[in-house]
């Protein structure tokens, strides 16, 4: 499963969208519970907003308890997601992720072609007091799949984030998204979380 990604490098085209942090910092290590950049349909247009990576509904109590991934096969129907999958779907834009693999849990880089992939995820708002957190939800491929998370390609990644797409189109839209993905074995400075710059992708 995807615990880790990257996002150091951004293109002028999402730079443009409306919220994009003028600050943003180039990350090589991002892990669950750190907040994101995400992309999103609202009705002034797409917008980016920071989000915390690990979904909060505003009726959940229990805050430890804020899962960073949501599963293709039960996302339409457990009460943790199925709202957010029909309501509130965004993107979360990457240069892409890491995986470990074997006994020794080797990790490895995968990569797009192009500058940037973009992993379809959910989103909620949780309120407190007078302000608003949002957070989010990466989603992931089956278990067979190894858990990857779910990468659209352009046109999916438009009707990801229509509104008027039906469950079932999403479902299978979700489930034929295959890019090509490339991938290079790393040294293990990845594994430390608190190491987070270019050192991340010191090949083997």
């Amino acid at each position: 499963m995807c615990g880790r990604y990257a996002l150091f490098r951004w293109t002028a085209e999402l730079t443009a969208v409306p919220g994009f942090p003028a600050d943003q910092q180039p990350h090589w290590n991002l892990l669950p519970a750190t907040r994101v950049p995400m992309l999103r349909e609202t009705a002034a247009g797409q917008r980016v907003d920071l989000a915390r990576w690990g979904l909060t509904p505003a009726w959940l109590t229990d805050l430890s308890r804020t899962p960073a991934h949501a599963r293709l096969e039960t996302v339409a129907q457990q009460p943790m997601f199925r709202e957010a999958f029909s309501k509130r779907r965004c993107l979360l834009p990457a240069n892409g992720f890491f995986e470990w693999r074997g006994v020794r849990k080797r990790p490895y880089w995968l990569s797009v072609a192009e500058p940037l992939l973009y992993f379809a995820a959910i989103w909620e708002a949780y309120p407190a007091g007078d302000a608003e957190y949002l957070s989010v939800a990466m989603l992931t491929r089956e278990a067979g799949a190894q858990r990857r998370p779910i990468v659209l390609a352009a046109a999916e990644q438009q009707a990801w984030l229509a509104a008027d797409t039906s469950s079932a189109a999403l479902l299978q839209l979700l489930q034929d998204a295959r890019p090509a993905l490339f991938e290079r074995a790393l040294a293990g400075i990845v594994n430390d979380p608190r190491v987070d710059g270019p050192e991340c992708l010191t090949p083997a």
